[in-house]
């Protein structure tokens, strides 16, 4: 009995061994490195998580071509997707998961509730944080192995309030998600709305992965007349919210959180005549960086669609991560990998600069610039942020 329970194990770890094998070396001599992803991939979310998720996978689409070298040895990358339906307990089980079977030593999380759950332990664990949320609370926690990629939303409140106000009124109705990300923009919103001098006359919230039908959320806002309405999320719910008050009889003004995109919600909507007045951040499509042309083109041969900037800063930040490998040595020590994101962004190629990020500051928070948009007369506009 001893001798067969001891000749169930050794084929189990030789199993264990032989797979193990099998996902640090790749044909030609090339060893692959496995890059984690957990994002929303049903539900309410899906397209969101899709969009996020289709970046990452073009930028290493595109570095296997020919792969990469550190220390003399030929790398390529391995991309290592997890659903989480937008849930952070889902994304911490993917996490550990992602971490325990696959050595990843990145894992990327495009939502705040995500991020935070892997924040607890991706320092013990040994894990970068890709993340793509503007929570600003995400650099403020002292996390070493975090690296966020958008901009803050703090930036986007003064300058989309200041245009609602000044073009549409100074009575607001905030219908902000459940999510933390959700309640932390209505949290900074809401104060700079009234100190301005402003009204907030309605409060409530929507839960997207649970409501598809918004009539009776709006038909309670609408009663107290706002001017504005401030909404947000993933850009498909986000348009039917927006779609929906217009049936109701709303023509006032939208402050649209910067996770939705103005020309997503086009796509739902179907013209940007329903959003007029809608205020939020410029699409991908209205970008020009050296690399944001290439970068658009490729991803609309391969999907048929335009990219958004989910997309396009999840294809960036791959490219900054294998730049920084290059620079630390290393393609699975976490810590050093951090200390060579500099080195990352200002050894990006031209070609791959989607967006123009210049610099990491210490807390993780990559520098960015923030730029807004508006619907105006049917068309986009950009407006200037002094």
């Amino acid at each position: 009995m001893k001798k067969r329970k001891w000749l169930s194990v050794l084929v189990v770890f030789t199993i264990f061994f032989l797979s193990a094998c099998a996902q640090s070396s790749g044909g030609n001599g090339e060893k692959v490195v496995n890059i984690g992803y957990s994002g929303p991939l049903s539900g309410a979310a899906a397209y969101y998580g899709e969009n996020t998720l289709n970046g990452l996978k073009m930028a290493v689409e595109g570095i296997n071509k020919e792969g990469f070298e550190v220390n003399g040895d030929k790398y390529k990358l391995n991309v290592v997707a997890l659903d989480d339906k937008y849930l952070p307990n889902e994304t911490a089980s993917n996490g550990k998961r992602l971490v325990q079977e696959n050595q990843t030593p990145i894992i990327f999380s495009p939502h705040s509730g995500g991020i935070s759950a892997l924040q607890v332990f991706n320092e013990v664990d040994n894990f970068i944080v890709s993340a793509y949320s503007s929570e600003p609370d995400i650099v403020e926690r002292g996390n070493t192995l975090t690296v966020r990629i958008p901009p803050s939303y703090e930036g986007y409140i003064e300058p989309f309030s200041d245009y609602a106000m000044d073009n549409f009124g100074k009575k607001l109705a905030a219908i902000p998600p459940v999510t933390q990300y959700g309640k932390d923009w209505a949290e900074a919103i809401i104060p700079y709305w009234e100190s301005a001098g402003g009204e907030v006359v309605h409060k409530a919230s929507v839960d997207y992965s649970k409501d598809t039908d918004f009539f009776t959320l709006l038909t309670n806002a609408l009663k107290e007349e706002p001017d504005v309405l401030f909404i947000g999320g993933p850009s498909e719910p986000t348009a039917k919210i927006v779609s929906q008050a217009r049936q109701l009889g709303y023509d006032g003004g939208f402050i649209v959180m910067d996770q939705a995109k103005l020309d997503e919600m086009k796509n739902v909507t179907g013209s940007y005549d329903v959003l007029e007045g809608a205020i939020g951040v410029v699409p991908l499509i209205y970008t020009e960086y050296s690399g944001t042309k290439a970068f658009i083109d490729k991803y609309r041969e391969k999907h048929d669609k335009d990219p958004g900037s989910e997309a396009g800063y999840h294809y960036l930040a791959m490219y900054v991560f294998v730049e920084a490998m290059k620079a630390a040595g290393s393609v699975d020590d976490a810590k050093l990998i951090r200390e060579h994101i500099e080195d990352g962004l200002t050894n990006l190629p031209d070609d791959k600069k989607v967006y123009d990020l210049k610099h990491i500051e210490e807390n993780g928070a990559i520098e960015n610039f923030i730029r807004m948009g508006v619907i105006k007369d049917g068309e986009f506009e950009e407006v200037d942020v002094e």
